[in-house]
């Protein structure tokens, strides 16, 4: 009798201390995860306040612009393609678009020095610049926390619970490829 209760109080035992691991592997996961999550919110609250602070602007300069029109709709497209998007990475492909189309905007204006001496010029520049060094921020916490978060859930012996628990994967920010080379701008004067 006295080996069957040995036998039961250490089978529940066992049973606690691996709900307890597995309750404290899950508790973290959620909290990295949600971590995550908030940092996106962070993101797309720097994108949102790029897709009205930005159009806004631009269509302030439209008119000392004239020259490139096509940026000023790839702004456009770039921001109506993020309002449509339902997951983060279509939102991310959106974002990407909206960097292209704002790049080629700066190389314009650094093309034609007669255009930063305009104090419209100036202010949309001032404004982008601000917003871009914001957005930099916020990407990169998102990327620190999903990249911890993303290690948590691979590295042993949390991958035998993420699993379990159906957690998987955040996905990270990453330059597409040839974003290290400028972008080339047209005026249509060669």
């Amino acid at each position: 009798m006295k080996k069957g209760l040995v036998a039961v109080g250490v089978v529940v035992a066992l049973l606690v201390i691996i709900g307890g691991i597995l309750g404290g592997f899950y508790n973290s996961f959620i909290t990295k995860s949600k971590a995550v999550d908030n940092q996106w919110a962070q993101v797309e609250a720097q994108y949102q306040r790029r897709f009205d602070l930005i159009p806004n602007l631009v269509e302030a300069t439209k008119g000392t612009l004239k020259q490139e029109q096509k940026v000023f709709g790839m702004i456009a497209d770039a921001r109506t393609k993020y309002s449509g998007a339902t997951t983060t990475q279509d939102k991310i492909a959106a974002q990407k678009q909206m960097d292209s189309a704002l790049s080629r905007l700066l190389v314009i204006v650094e093309n034609y020095p007669q255009l930063k001496s305009n104090e419209t010029i100036q202010q949309l520049m001032v404004q982008i610049e601000g917003t871009e060094n914001r957005i930099s921020v916020e990407r990169r916490r998102y990327n620190d926390l999903a990249t911890e978060y993303n290690t948590g859930i691979a590295r042993f012996p949390g991958v035998m619970f993420a699993g379990i628990f159906g957690f998987k994967d955040k996905p990270l920010f990453k330059s597409e490829a040839g974003a290290e080379k400028s972008p080339k701008v047209n005026l249509g004067n060669e």
